[in-house]
């Protein structure tokens, strides 16, 4: 049995036979199967957070109710009881909170409403503050520290090593952050400064400068007694780093290598020197495709003149892709930066409102699209009845082609010489789904108002809308692209608003010809 004591709580752990685990709290035992012991040995199983999570919102609603009842008490212990009241819940909250990983506090912490988000900070910063506050959003972290006393947040940081630190040094006071290096060593504290000479989105401002270092010149007796001397492994140590005298990169030695070689045997006669490394400079968004197509777990970062200078590891690249892929999703609707769900209301409403008014204009538009064709519609309302019709298949369509495009460009997977390959596909899958969506859409039309020729041109502006559409999903992007924009943003503003008013063109203009 081994027990770990916290700030509040005393808890003790053991394995009965079938392998479950017990927990005893105050008196209280809470039994748990093995596969329910900890998030992190089963992540993909959501529910289990949803019910943690469920958990927590019911103790909060516990919390207040039983401070509500005990506050309307008139008795003379009023004080004391609500006094042991308060101390009963929180310390039952403790408990539950106890039993959690940094990572799914955090996700908790973003899901809750402000009063209860801080009410459950408060109560695990003492333990695991400065892991939680690496683990949350880049706006929640900030809302967090925005709220946080000078000794709280003095006390999260110096639950941080020099890495953490520079990973969220933007974030911190510069005071307090001033005040955390002097007590870091000389080396930690020039990392930190140098890492935030590095563009953001580059794998310098990702590297991380713990990893072990040995000579191609040692034996692979003296890597391993190197290993052994240190107090703990870098996270995600899959290889030692060599390099030479001058500090040159020169290979990796994989662990393996290690234990299934004679140790007598020089670590440059076993080393991989043909590996990925990349340079501080290098784009993470390429590097971490990198990471997916050879599989790496770790991998070298050398200056211009060749030298070791960080480490590369899969949890920082999987964090990064994360955290653009939920910034390429808010950009596609027009928010500029990652918003918390509970952030202030005027901070959401800058957040969104520009683009709003860029909708607006282009809804202008198209409205004045419509109008240039006003007696046409009047002259046969059943127009009216079919334009969204045409709006909704034509903007959907739009938006599925740059979805890929922008994907593809993600991937670095467009270049010039496949352009008019998939130029030519894209249309012809538009023209496909044009002729088989306007067949049954001239269909609806025959059926419902019994005229031949409406159908037809609804048919014929269906598929040339379809077919434009998919041209603007592929140059909206690559334009975008071209004057240094991020593509995915505000991309779906602008081509569902120019698919609407290009469509609504194409059709009335087609029936003001043909019907009128």
């Amino acid at each position: 049995m081994r027990a770990y004591v916290g700030t509040d709580v005393r808890i003790c752990r053991s394995y009965n036979r079938k392998m479950s685990l017990t927990y005893w709290y105050c008196g209280q035992t809470l039994l748990f199967e093995p596969e329910a012991r900890h998030t992190m040995e089963n992540p993909g199983n959501k529910n289990k957070l949803q019910h943690k999570v469920t958990q927590v919102h019911d103790l909060l609603r516990k919390h207040r109710l039983t401070e509500q009842l005990a506050h309307k008490d008139d008795s003379p212990r009023k004080a004391l009881l609500e006094n042991i009241v308060h101390r009963q819940n929180l310390a039952e909250l403790d408990q539950h909170l106890a039993l959690m990983h940094a990572a799914d506090l955090a996700q908790i912490i973003e899901m809750l409403p402000p009063d209860d988000r801080q009410l459950v900070w408060s109560r695990v910063i003492e333990r695991c503050g400065g892991e939680v506050l690496l683990e949350v959003s880049d706006a929640v972290r900030l809302s967090l520290i925005n709220n946080m006393s000078q000794q709280q947040l003095q006390l999260a940081l110096e639950q941080m090593d020099g890495d953490d630190l520079a990973y969220i040094a933007d974030d911190i006071p510069e005071q307090l952050l001033s005040e955390r290096l002097e007590s870091l060593s000389h080396e930690d504290r020039n990392w930190i400064r140098e890492s935030q000479n590095y563009v953001e989105g580059s794998v310098g401002d990702l590297m991380s400068n713990e990893m072990v270092i040995v000579r191609a010149a040692d034996t692979l007796e003296q890597a391993e007694q190197k290993l052994r001397g240190l107090h703990e492994l870098p996270i995600h140590n899959d290889k030692l780093f060599v390099v030479d005298k001058r500090g040159v990169f020169k290979g990796v030695l994989p662990l393996e290598s290690i234990l299934l070689n004679d140790p007598g045997e020089f670590v440059a006669d076993v080393m991989q020197p043909d590996v990925s490394r990349f340079t501080p400079d290098d784009d993470a968004s390429e590097s971490a495709m990198a990471f997916e197509r050879y599989d790496l777990v770790s991998a070298p970062v050398v200056n211009a003149r060749g030298k070791l200078v960080g480490r590369l590891t899969v949890d920082v690249v999987m964090d990064y892709l994360r955290r653009t892929t939920n910034e390429d999703v808010l950009n596609m609707a027009g928010l500029e930066k990652d918003e918390d769900l509970f952030s202030p209301l005027m901070d959401s409403v800058k957040n969104r409102g520009v683009w709003l008014v860029i909708n607006l204009f282009t809804a202008f538009i198209a409205s004045r699209v419509i109008g240039i064709f006003e007696d046409t519609i009047v002259q046969l309302v059943a127009l009216a009845a079919l334009m969204p019709i045409i709006a909704s298949v034509g903007g959907n369509t739009g938006n599925q082609t740059s979805a890929l495009i922008i994907r593809a460009m993600s991937r670095g997977q467009i270049t010039d010489e496949n352009t008019a390959h998939l130029f030519r596909k894209e249309v012809g899958v538009s023209t496909i789904n044009g002729l088989a969506l306007g067949t049954a859409v001239g269909f609806f039309a025959l059926v419902f108002y019994g005229d031949i020729a409406l159908a037809l041109v609804i048919a014929v502006a269906m598929l040339l809308t379809l077919v434009v559409a998919a041209v603007l999903g592929m140059t909206v992007p690559v334009l975008i692209d071209r004057y240094g924009r991020d593509p995915a943003l505000g991309t779906s503003v602008i081509l569902t608003a120019t698919t609407d008013s290009i469509g609504f063109f194409i059709f009335l203009g087609l029936a003001a010809l043909f019907l009128v």
